[in-house]
């Protein structure tokens, strides 16, 4: 356990003393940021203000920050696995298994310290989303939607770490995996449906946003953040549950609205699927 523990803090280090490291798994979080800054804010809040009011502004905010959330932890996770590929390429792999530590020690500490890289950026993503809420002119979340904001990255960081590692179980060289990192971080925002709300896509995308599992962590995210809005509005039940098929705070497969339970539920199973899948890559690639 002692190797174990000294493995994580290694990688933890290597991955938080690379300033360009944190910067670049964070780029496609100050890009969807910018956007909406920059282009994509007004247009959002004016389409939704003749509906929701004064607090337009409140709800949107919440909604964006919400999506970037769900996107941290895949970005932060595949930056973080950046060391494993890094290591891969410069033979300090070739080093560790010529040790007696265990292979899957080593892999372990990768998955581990990814996970925790992951969710401690998350955390620091909710309290830096939270300041530009409140700054912007809306209101800090509660206690009880902190806890489950926390609870929800736990999970949410899991499932995204398991598909990366799942991802890079393909990569052995750098330049493949920066390419893999730089099409991630440009793809992610539309296929989870930040850029734009997924009631807007066309059909067949709204399928694919449906049927990609970090979806639901965006959803889950907005569901907590958003909730104080929605109260503020005061709003009428059908004009809420609208907007949330919209915006993606809910999804549905004809009339059947994914509950929190099962998004939850999705996010776990697919975890533990992508996890045992890559595992059996790895298991194989050392054989």
């Amino acid at each position: 356990m002692n190797v174990f523990l000294q493995l994580c803090r290694r990688n933890l280090l290597l991955f938080f003393r690379d300033k360009s490291a944190v910067f670049f798994s964070l780029l496609s979080v100050f890009i969807i940021i910018g956007l909406y800054a920059l282009f994509l804010g007004d247009v959002v809040v004016a389409s939704v203000e003749d509906v929701v009011g004064e607090h337009a502004r409140f709800l949107i905010d919440s909604w964006i920050m919400a999506g970037t959330l769900a996107v941290t932890g895949i970005t932060t996770t595949m930056g973080a696995f950046g060391i494993l590929i890094d290591d891969q390429h410069r033979k300090y792999s070739n080093d560790f298994k010529s040790s007696p530590i265990k292979r899957g020690q080593i892999l372990g500490a990768y998955i581990f310290s990814a996970w925790v890289i992951g969710v401690i950026v998350s955390l620091l993503g909710l309290l830096l989303a939270e300041v530009y809420i409140v700054f912007a002119g809306g209101r800090w979340l509660g206690f009880g939607s902190i806890m489950s904001m926390i609870g929800v990255m736990l999970v949410s960081v899991f499932s995204a770490n398991a598909l990366i590692l799942l991802v890079v179980s393909f990569f052995k060289s750098m330049r493949a995996f920066s390419v893999a990192s730089t099409v991630v971080g440009s793809m992610i925002g539309f296929i989870t449906g930040i850029y734009i709300p997924v009631g807007q896509l066309p059909p067949g995308v709204q399928t694919v946003v449906k049927l990609f599992p970090p979806s639901y962590s965006g959803s889950l995210c907005r569901l907590i953040m958003m909730e104080k809005p929605f109260e503020l509005a005061n709003l009428p039940a059908a004009a809420v549950s609208e907007i949330k098929s919209v915006m993606g705070v809910t999804y549905s497969f004809g009339s059947s609205v994914v509950s929190p339970g099962a998004s939850i539920l999705i996010l776990l199973v697919s975890g533990a699927v992508f996890f045992l899948v890559a595992l059996l890559r790895f298991s194989r690639k050392n054989s």
